[in-house]
This record gives C-alpha cells, structure tokens and sequence, in this order.
C-alpha cells in the first residue's frame, strides 16, 4: 500500500512538472504582441542614431543587442550574443541597448554581471528607430547605419539549433557583401518580453 501511495504521488508530481515544462515552452513560443504604435522601420533605411553615444570606428558595420536584463528570454541567449561578439568583434562594431523602466541598472553593473566590455547603452529610444519591439532582438546596420537585418538570434530560446543562426548568418552574409538575405517568418517575427517592460506576451 505504502509503494503504492509514493509511487502515486511520484507520478502527480511527475505530471505536474511536466504541465509546467509544457506551458512554459508553449508561453515562450509565442509571437510578441505588435503595439498599436509601432512604427515599422523597413530594411535598407538608414536609422539615425544620436552621435554622442556611438563614437564607434565608421568604417565597420554596427551590431545592437536589444537586451532586458529583467526579461527571461534576454538571459537565455547571453552565452550566444557574448560569442558573436568573440567571433566578429575585429570586423563588427557591437553595443548593447538595455530595454528597462528600472533606473538601478548602469554600464558598469550589466558589463560585469554578463562579463562583457563593449558598449551599453540606456538610450531605450534606439528601438523606435531600428523597429524593435520585444527583446531579445538582434540588430545589424551597415557602415552607413542603413539597416540590414532586425530579428531573432535562432528559433531555439536557448540558441542550441545551429541552422538557424538568424543574426549570425546576417553577420556573415554582410561582410561577404551580400544584398539582403531571405529569412523566414521565424527571424523575423518577435519573440520575448515586449517593451519596455517584461511582459512575456502581455501575460
């Protein structure tokens, strides 16, 4: 009796954790909501970007990470974006853009929490101008800050699935001097916590 009453409940517990599993990739899975006032910023336009704040070499093409450091999704894909930056950083000119309401957060404080010493920037009006609404979100600007690619990092939260490299093969496919690759509606389409505060899905 005893066996079977733990075994009973090894199983509830079993299940519930697996509902919990299930709704969380189901949750996350979700397209980010559009806002009513968002503007769309189309590929190839040239997005003005305030100079104080971008004293970067202008010979190189600019990567922004849209990052929330409140935001589940922006944490799941740290260790990814920190390797781009390792991978590209001789030839790309990197920078992140922190998404939050939360006034605690500096440079200083996301630069050694995530270990990283590029750019970070808390100019939260930079998504307007590059169309992003959700974080994490990769953007990638030509040498002349015209806009090449505004997407997803890959289609797997975590950043595990190799073939879909969204915003590495963006990386790639400019500095071979390609025109503007073709991504399919999973690039493309937000995911994550929308602006500017964490909401995944407006849940």
């Amino acid at each position: 009796m005893k066996k079977w009453l733990a075994l009973s409940v090894l199983a509830l517990v079993f299940t519930f954790i697996s509902i919990l599993f299930w709704y969380s990739e189901w949750r996350y899975s979700l397209p980010t909501p559009v806002p009513a006032s968002y503007h769309i910023v189309n590929t190839g336009a040239h997005v003005d970007l305030p100079g104080a704040a971008f004293s970067f070499p202008s010979d190189k093409p600019l990567f922004l990470h849209f990052f929330n450091p409140d935001c589940p999704c922006s944490k799941f894909n740290v260790p990814h974006f920190k390797s781009l930056v390792n991978a590209y950083a001789d030839k790309i000119n990197f920078a992140v853009v922190v998404m939050t309401n939360d006034k605690n957060y500096t440079t200083a404080m996301i630069q050694k929490k995530y270990g990283i010493s590029i750019p970070v920037l808390m100019d939260t009006a930079l998504a307007a101008a590059c169309g992003v609404y959700s974080t994490p979100q990769a953007v990638v600007l030509d040498n002349e800050h015209r806009l090449y690619y505004r997407g997803n990092y890959n289609k797997s939260r975590y950043c595990t699935d190799a073939k879909s490299n969204y915003a590495q093969m963006a990386i790639d496919s400019l500095l071979a001097f390609q025109a503007h690759p073709v991504f399919n509606r999973q690039a493309l389409t937000a995911y994550g916590c929308s602006l500017p505060t964490c909401k995944i899905n407006n849940k």
